[in-house]
Order: C-alpha cells, then structure tokens, then sequence
C-alpha cells in the first residue's frame, strides 16, 4: 500500500484502474507492434461456411478494443455513490485520461498486476505530457505532477522491464519483416495419408491401400479484410468402385490429381463489398460450400482432412449441384439472417457451342439462413441448374460426388429445380445434432420425362470427445436416389458412417471410421458395401 494523502490515494486508485484502459491505445500507436498483431492474427479465424475458414480468417482485427470516454456518465457500471465517482470524474474531464470497453463498461473492479499497471500509469504520463507540450500546462497542477512522479518512481522497475519488452519485440518484429516469405501472403499445407479397404461390395477388387493427398494454399490478403487463394494439389488417390457406376461412399481425400501430378485445383477471392454484404469469385473449381452456409457446423467445418469421412456426411448434396467458375455474396440482413446468392459455370473457360460463363452447364442458388442464436439454425435453399455433360451431383465436373448414377445421369441434358431445408442444434458443447433433406426435380431437355431424385440425413456430432480437440461422429441417410426409378434397380439405399477423429497434437489427428452402404446402386441384388478408413491428417 501506498500511504499518500486521502486525496492522492483516490487520485492513484484510479489512475490504477483507468490508466490501465488507455494502455492498450498508447501501446497499439507502435507500428511495428501493429505489424507483428497483423502477422499473427492474419487468417487465424473463418464469415459463414467453410469459407469462413478462409474469407473471414483475413480480417484483421482493429488493435484497440478501447474507446476514450468524454464523460464519466458514459460509463455504465460506474454509478454516483461509488467511492472512486468524483476521482474518476476529474481525470476524464480533466485530462481525458480514461478509455472504456466498447459494451460501455469500464470493469473498476478487475484485478491487475503490477506490470498492468505500470502500463497504464506509462500511458497517463504520456498524456500529461501532451497536455504540457500542447500549452495546456495549466490544467495539470503541481499536487497531481508530484503525485504522479513518486507513481513513476514506485513502478519504474516495471516500467524499465515494459519498455525491455517492447525494445525485444521491435527486434524481433525486424526480423520477421526481413526473412518473411511475403508481405501479403501466408503458405498453409494439409498432407493427408489414408489406409482404405472395401471389405464387401467392391467391384475393383477389396486389397487394402495406402493412399496420399497433399495440399498447399497461398493465401493473400491485399487491404487486410480480402483473401485471395491459391491452392496446388496432388495425390494418388483411387476411387472404389461400386455396383452400377454409384458414386456412394465417396470420401473427401478422393478430390485429388491421380498419379501425383500437381496443379492448381482451386483459386477463389473473397472480399467485402460493404459491412453487410461479403462477396465471392471461384477462378477455378468454384462450389457452393466454399461461401454459403452449411448449417453443418461440425462435419463440414475446417479442410478436407478434418471434416467427416464422406462428401455425403459432410453437408447436403444440394451444395454439390453444380460448380466451377462463377462468384456469389452473403447479404446479412441482420445478425441472425443472412441471404445467399450465387452463379457458377461448369465449363466457363470453353469458347466452343454450348459452352462458356453463360452458354453452357450452370448452377445458381439462393439461401435464406437463420441463426437465432449461437446454438441453433436453419437453412431454406434453392438451386436452378442445367447439365449438358457430366452428372448433377458433380460440382461442375465430370467426377459424380455424391448418389446413385440413376439420379445422377438420369437424362443427356437435364434442367433441375432442387429444395433442400438444412438445421443443426447444440444441445451442450460436446453434443449437437444437425441433418438436411433435399428434394431434385430433373427434366429431359433432349426428349420426353422427368426424375424424382430424393435425399437427407441424420447426423450427430460429438465434440471433444475423450480430449479437446477430438470429434465423434454418426450419419445415417439416403444419398441421392432416384424415386419410382425403372425396375429393377428402385430399391432404397442407406448410408450409414461413423468415425472418430483423434487429435494427436494440434497439428496431426487420426480419424478411424466405417461406411456402410446398403443396396448399392439402388439395387437389393447387390451385397452391401462396407469400406474401412483410417485417414491421417497433417496440418502446417
């Protein structure tokens, strides 16, 4: 304790908790600390999808959270009876020497260390010093100037070992900006290695394989709120084939160049048009699920290698109509709705006959998400679509993701109409439920007839199960299947999975799990698939 005089010993009190709140704001005027919060924080978080991962993860957050207050009403949990009113009350209107938090409280009651406050008590002598320089000296009297100095000489060990801090991290924040690899750019990889087996139901064979996929993302950011990303691919993966051609069961890893060849599979910009609006623009390999909400915030949340085993699992295959180049925005109307809108061509780089941006296969969608709360939401989706090659569940490719090839190539060229609601729930932190249904209205545009193509789940999600970290998952649906599809392949196919994610550190997790697919192909006659996993994921 500091046995000063009753006055000065309210008058340091104060200064104790209200320097404090003006320190973040001295400190944050450093630029090159700035650099380094920049450097850190750049693409650390993710706005509503998985994109979130990426368009949200490169805005950088504004260095001070505290806001200079002009008066002493503005406080809200600072009342008139308080014992620290009158004190606090001079140094706002006498030297504007406090700042509040920006919910409008000032938190007097907060503990803090001696290094804290030697920080703040440093950021006050700064503004006196303003004071005095500016010629307005007269405001500061000689009480407070003498009170403020034995302050300075009480802390100045903590004060000598603040500035030692921050003289260490301008050398080290020099350091970084000489030997980075770019001023704009970050390099993130994902390395996947996957043992797989059919043990039932495969028609290439059922030996066990040892399969890899590696990815590599330059992630740009030019004014600090944009990202642009480009990402090299390659793998060997080999897709198991099933009775009839069915793309069920495929598995997330099985989206990589064959032969480990390496290219560019992906090239996106997200960027913001207003505080409202967030846009997208796919280059290369555009799809849906990379900007529009999931309302899967489990199974469909980080990269490829940390997601569920399946595209299926993942999210609905409304997400999957369609794709290629293109772009879309996410229009929050308030805090708890946000409409999706967006365009992407198949084969939007071909000049040739039915081809190009508008020409040619194409998918547009439109979402209306609610989130009344952080624990709960539900989405209502539509997707208008044209194929003239390929599949409907193929993302602008040739590579069916997801369903039976009855619902997927059902007609040459095709126009869709598709509804899908999607909702998830958290009952607790470690439990949440979430599941999707979907409905494809498919017509012949090269002759007569129409398709009913049907599909949704059920999907329950465990996180930090066992250890923080880890994630335990169960999913059991209908892949899309044609409804009243020509005898005799009209049978109902199921898709069971499980698996259980472990993390090992916070960069490697293993993810153990196994697919059941029942009447593949829609077909009775066929034996049921059953493929297991163990997917390795390396984060860097």
């Amino acid at each position: 304790m500091l046995n000063y005089s009753s006055h000065k010993l309210l008058l340091k009190a104060v200064i104790l908790g209200a320097t404090l709140l003006t320190s973040t704001s001295a400190y944050a005027e450093n630029s090159n600390l700035l650099k380094t919060k920049a450097l850190t924080n750049q693409f650390a978080a993710s706005p509503l999808t998985k994109s979130q991962a990426i368009a949200q993860a490169v805005v950088v957050p504004g260095a001070n959270n505290m806001s200079q207050v002009n008066s002493v009403s503005q406080l809200s949990d600072v009342q008139p009876n308080d014992w620290a009113f009158q004190s606090l009350q001079f140094l706002v209107e006498r030297y504007g020497c406090i700042a509040g938090y920006p919910n409008g409280t000032y938190r007097g009651n907060s503990p803090i260390t001696r290094y804290e406050f030697a920080a703040g008590l440093n950021a006050c002598l700064s503004r006196v010093n303003e004071l005095i320089v500016t010629g307005t000296s007269d405001l500061v009297t000689k009480e407070d100037l003498a009170s403020l100095e034995r302050l300075q000489e009480e802390f100045s060990p903590e004060l000598g070992t603040l500035r030692s801090r921050v003289d260490s991290l301008e050398a080290h924040t020099a350091e970084l900006e000489a030997n980075q690899f770019s001023t704009t750019t970050k390099l993130f990889g994902e390395a996947i290695f996957v043992i797989t087996n059919a043990f039932q139901g495969s028609v290439n064979n059922s030996n066990t394989v040892f399969q890899d996929r590696v990815r590599l993302v330059l992630k740009t950011s030019f004014t600090g709120k944009d990202a642009l990303n480009t990402r090299l691919s390659t793998g060997n993966t080999t897709t198991l084939q099933l009775p009839d051609g069915t793309a069920e069961g495929l598995q997330t890893f099985n989206l990589a160049p064959s032969n480990n060849n390496l290219s560019v599979d992906w090239l996106s910009y997200y960027f913001p048009i207003s505080n409202k609006i967030d846009a997208y623009i796919g280059a290369v390999n555009g799809v849906f699920f990379d900007f529009v909400p999931t309302l899967s915030p489990y199974l469909d949340s980080g990269t490829g290698g940390s997601r569920a085993l399946t595209e299926f699992a993942s999210s609905s295959p409304i997400y999957r109509i369609g794709g290629g180049g293109g772009g879309g925005i996410n229009y929050r109307l308030s805090n708890k709705l946000v409409l999706s809108l967006g365009y992407l061509a198949g084969s939007h780089a071909s000049p040739q006959t039915d081809r190009g941006l508008f020409n040619g296969q194409y998918s547009s969608l439109a979402q209306l998400a609610w989130n009344p709360n952080n624990n709960s939401g539900i989405g209502l989706t539509y997707v208008n679509a044209y194929q003239n090659r390929g599949a409907i569940f193929d993302l602008g490719s040739s590579f069916t993701l997801v369903g039976t090839s009855q619902a997927n190539t059902s007609f040459e060229r095709t126009i869709t109409n598709s509804y899908g609601v999607e909702a998830f729930y958290k009952f607790s932190p470690r439990f949440a439920v979430n599941g999707f249904f979907g409905y494809t209205s498919a017509k012949n545009l090269a002759g007569s007839g129409s398709a009913d193509i049907w599909y949704y789940a059920l999907e329950l999600a465990f996180p930090d199960l066992g250890k923080q970290g880890n994630l335990g998952g169960l999913v059991v649906g209908a892949e899309p299947y044609r409804g009243g599809n020509p005898s005799p392949a009209n049978d109902l196919s199921l898709h069971v999975e499980g698996f259980y994610k472990y993390r090992l550190t916070d960069n490697i997790a293993i993810t153990p799990g196994v697919i059941w697919i029942t009447a593949p192909g829609q077909n009775d006659d066929n034996k049921d698939a059953v493929i297991g996993t163990i997917r390795t994921t390396f984060l860097f």
